[in-house]
């Protein structure tokens, strides 16, 4: 069983980023990234933070907004239009999920396209699907493929299994390793909670990409020997031994799953700390294509 460290990975692409930050500096460019949360949302409070800090460790400009749990939809609105029309900021990321007042679909559809660095307008998403190289991809999906990439694991005729439906993930991730060409030219079944012979199907995968937040739900019974098993799902189970009374799970039952695995990610230390490597790579090539300059 290879452990796959995602940690390990998303700081050599931090590091490549952070290079390309400074080359463009030099030329007077500076990629800015606005992140916006609504409300007091714990781990979102923790991943806007950890967004902001990153951000600036690898020399962009950082702007975070924080709105009151109260914010109404047209206030909210009115900070996204701002921020698109704000020449120094180039991604716009509102942190997901936010207060039930607000309709998240339709902040989305108020991005600028050009900005929206979580790859979720349906421009974006359009352009996934067609395969245009110019679309800007969900960090998640975008951080799984890399995980495989760096890892020397083939992509090209492989099935690929992806628990789970959602736009962030299972949807996005699904349209990128089918893309024709090179790091896709998978076959990919999305299953999910109406899926019949489950086990079935997740018996005749290569790659595994399990993204439901349900812990410990994909079991050693379900995975073939020699598959790839990526854990995106994220979740908090009580544990009293913990300071904190709780610890973060995945959704595969580790143990089982690694002793059957070719590779897998852990949880924490997986595609966590790639879905913000990915960000930081989106809003380097949102400025990109905004200023015309390439490095």
């Amino acid at each position: 069983m290879n452990l796959i460290d995602g940690k390990a990975i998303a700081g050599r692409i931090n590091e490549e980023t952070g290079r390309k930050v400074a080359l463009m500096k030099k030329h007077g460019i500076t990629p800015g990234l606005a992140v916006v949360l609504v409300g007091e949302d714990p781990p979102s409070v923790a991943y806007v933070r950890n967004k902001d800090r990153i951000s600036q460790q690898l020399g962009l400009y950082s702007r975070r907004i924080e709105l009151d749990q109260s914010t109404t939809q047209k206030e909210l609105l009115a900070v996204v239009d701002r921020l698109n029309a704000d020449p120094d900021v180039h991604g716009i990321l509102v942190q997901s999920p936010p207060p039930p007042q607000i309709d998240e679909s339709e902040i989305v559809k108020a991005l600028n396209p050009a900005k929206d660095v979580d790859g979720l307008h349906p421009l974006n998403v359009a352009k996934l699907a067609m395969g245009d190289p110019t679309a800007l991809v969900p960090c998640t999906p975008l951080g799984c493929q890399k995980l495989l990439v760096e890892s020397g694991i083939t992509i090209e005729g492989k099935h690929a299994v992806i628990l789970g439906r959602s736009m962030l993930v299972g949807k996005s991730l699904a349209l990128l390793l089918m893309r024709k060409g090179q790091h896709g030219d998978a076959t990919v079944t999305v299953a999910h909670s109406r899926s019949l012979n489950l086990t079935k199907i997740l018996l005749s995968a290569d790659i595994i990409i399990s993204a439901i937040g349900k812990a410990g739900y994909l079991r050693g019974e379900q995975v073939r020997e020699g598959a790839v098993v990526l854990d995106v799902g994220t979740s908090r189970v009580e544990d009293p031994s913990t300071r904190s009374g709780y610890r973060l799970a995945g959704d595969v039952a580790f143990d089982e799953v690694a002793a059957k695995a070719q590779a897998i990610t852990p949880v924490p230390g997986g595609v966590g700390p790639m879905t913000i490597a990915m960000l930081m790579v989106n809003t380097v090539a949102a400025c990109q294509n905004q200023t015309g300059f390439s490095v």
